[in-house]
């Protein structure tokens, strides 16, 4: 299981690292994912794209730590579903998302904490 784990942390941390860093060198092909209501939160499109690229590359941290790996879990498993929910209308580039999605909730699964 241990292996399992491993692997599933470091295929979901990619998949937030590798946004982030992209982002760092061509945020236009970035910032149409987030939703308008962000947009209108956070007018700053740069900061709005590298704020949030310093979440991913904490949570991506926090996955490759192995500590407590069901609360960035879980974290992923609801930013996931969240840019699916709202980029539906590009199901043809986030339909990806979903098998992420799918590994997130796995390995939140996977490390829940016990119930006592």
């Amino acid at each position: 299981m241990k292996h399992i784990s491993l692997i599933l942390r470091i295929g979901l941390a990619f998949a937030f690292l590798y946004p982030a860093i992209s982002a760092f060198f061509n945020p236009f092909a970035w910032i149409g994912y987030f939703p308008q209501f962000a947009h209108a939160l956070i007018p700053n499109d740069a900061f709005l794209l590298h704020s949030f690229g310093v979440l991913e590359i904490i949570i991506a941290i926090w996955l490759l730590s192995g500590k407590r790996a069901f609360y960035p879990s879980v974290v992923s498993a609801i930013l996931l579903f969240l840019i699916v929910v709202f980029n539906l209308s590009q199901m043809d580039v986030v339909f990806r998302d979903l098998s992420i999605l799918a590994m997130a909730v796995a390995l939140a699964i996977i490390h829940k904490p016990n119930e006592n």
